[in-house]
């Protein structure tokens, strides 16, 4: 299975979206900071590894996962967008997370219609 340049961007979105996740808070580790991390890099760098490690019920789990995080981000850059027309940080980091969640989306998607 040739999943390497998809991993490979899946990871390179994964160290900006945290990149921005710590950007975006303070570099005091707080519960809420601790919530966001474990949520949005956590989970889904471990459903990645379950993905590469082939289970099947891994890859669809992730694409739910990342389905609904990519509603949800696409929901905010439009809710950012329309109050804020300034606001470029969090739109930027809502692009990176909606790409992340998109090349999730692939990756768990290839790794379902390959695995036997």
């Amino acid at each position: 299975m040739r999943q390497k340049p998809l991993l490979l961007l899946l990871l390179s979105t994964f160290i900006v979206e945290a990149g921005f996740l710590f950007l975006e808070n303070s570099p005091s580790f707080t519960s809420g900071v601790a919530w966001k991390v474990g949520f949005f890099a956590l989970i889904p760098l471990g459903l990645s590894l379950l993905v590469w490690l082939q289970l099947r019920w891994g890859a669809a789990v992730c694409v739910f996962y990342a389905t609904i995080g990519l509603a949800i981000d696409i929901a905010t850059m439009v809710q950012t967008l329309s109050t804020d027309a300034a606001a470029v940080a969090p739109a930027m980091a809502s692009i990176v997370s909606g790409l992340f969640y998109f090349c999730l989306i692939l990756f768990g998607w290839q790794s379902f219609l390959s695995v036997d």
